[in-house]
Parts: C-alpha cells; structure tokens; sequence
C-alpha cells in the first residue's frame, strides 16, 4: 500500500505570523490543528516537515538534527519573505526545543515550548523512538508481521549518530535559555514521562524573559497539541499571543 506523507502547510490568517514545530519522528500533524484554530483568528501559521521525517525510516536514518534547524530557520525565513515583520514560534517535544533555540538565536515576538526535554533523552529511549515509528510506518505500507520483524531487527543493527546529535542539541539549547528575552509560554502534559515534566519549571525558571509563565495540565500526556485537553491548550497559545506587542 502506497503511504500517502504528510507535508508542511500554511494557514492563512491575518497580519501576524506563527511557525509551528512537529517533535521528532512526527510530522505537521502534530500542530495542524493548532494552526487551523490561530488561522481562524486572525493569524498565518506554518509548520515546515523535517527532512526524513514523514517518510520512511530509512530516510530518517539518513537525516540529522542540524538539517531539521535549517527547516526551522527556512520557515521562519520563508514567513519574513511573505512580509510578515515580526514571527512567534510554537513547538511540542523537539519542536518546542526548536522554539526555544529560535527563541535565543533569532528575533521573535514570543515563544511557546509544549513537553520540551532540556535533559537529553537515553540513546536507548531514542532509538526506542525510531523502533517504534518505523514499526508504525511498515504497518501502514501494508506489510505482514513477519516482514516487519526482519525489517526492525536489520534497522536495530543500523548505525544512529543523530541521536547523539539530538542529545547534543537538547543540551546546547539548555545553555541558551537565558539568552531568550521576548515572552516565554512554557506548557506541560502532567501525565508526560518525568524527564518532561521535570524540563519545564527548569526552561521557566531559566528564560531571560520578564514576562513568562508556566501551565500544567492535568489530564494531558506528551503531545499537548492531540491530546484530551487540546482545545484548552489552543485557548491558552492564543491568548497568550494576544498578549504579544506585534
């Protein structure tokens, strides 16, 4: 069966810009509803795809940390070029290290971190990540369990310096927190593992902003922006951007 990927969009919305951030081994999925929601008031939105991602495992393997920043900074730059002259930033997991990175490297109007790890996750957990996604995708092209099986034992055997390189990053990115001065949201899943939940008074605590604030939620887990309270964490990312001097 033919997987149809997913891919990067555009909501258009209004004068005020947003780029939205997929986590790692995920996809624009993650933020599209999020993006249609600001879209509809009053904001355009993009979420860029980082190479290898969405696409078959092979292609992820093939893929670095480094090459998903210069999709980050792409589409922030792509925003800039449609005349927009100031851009927030948005991300879950990954994403949101991407935004906080954004954040201290580039000018944006405000930040929004969803579940974002500032301690760098296991090799084991990351390669977990991939194991799991890649079993997933196969299911998706219609393969049978046998197949799928050789299939995952070969791509264990598979060589993965990127998840050094992803570990590399979280930690950079920690470092950098107090160079982020524009207003910070800092948001967080209580039924997230607890090196996420442990991440975000961290990342509040360390941001240079004056103006910054932190949210739980209670019956949340890791992907904020699909789970239960979803509607509720649009809400807040809206009116937080409201609250921005654009």
């Amino acid at each position: 069966m033919k997987v149809v990927p997913p891919k990067p969009f555009t909501y258009r919305g209004g004068a005020k810009a947003v780029l939205l951030l997929h986590g790692f081994t995920g996809s624009p999925v993650d933020v599209r509803n999020l993006g249609r929601y600001l879209s509809q008031r009053g904001y355009t939105c993009h979420a860029p795809m980082y190479q290898g991602h969405g696409a078959d495992p092979e292609a992820l393997l093939a893929s670095e940390p480094d090459e998903w920043w210069e999709d980050v900074k792409d589409g922030y730059q792509l925003l800039l070029a449609e005349g927009f002259s100031q851009v927030a930033v948005a991300g879950v997991s990954l994403g949101g290290v991407f935004s906080l990175k954004a954040a201290a490297e580039l000018p944006v109007a405000g930040v929004v971190s969803m579940c974002a790890p500032m301690q760098a996750k296991s090799i084991e957990d990351l390669s977990l990540r991939v194991t799991q996604y890649a079993k997933q995708y196969k299911k998706f092209e219609g393969k049978g369990d046998a197949q799928i099986a050789g299939e995952l034992e070969e791509l264990e055997r598979t060589p993965m310096p990127f998840l050094k390189q992803i570990q590399r990053t979280i930690v950079e990115t920690s470092g950098k927190l107090g160079a982020i001065l524009s207003p910070a949201m800092v948001m967080q899943g209580m039924l997230d593992d607890v090196l996420y939940r442990e991440s975000a008074p961290l990342i509040y605590r360390s941001v240079g902003s004056e103006q910054k604030q932190l949210k739980w939620y209670d019956q949340s887990g890791h992907i904020l922006t699909l789970g239960k309270e979803r509607e509720q964490v649009y809400e807040d990312v809206h009116t937080f951007l409201e609250t921005l001097s654009w």
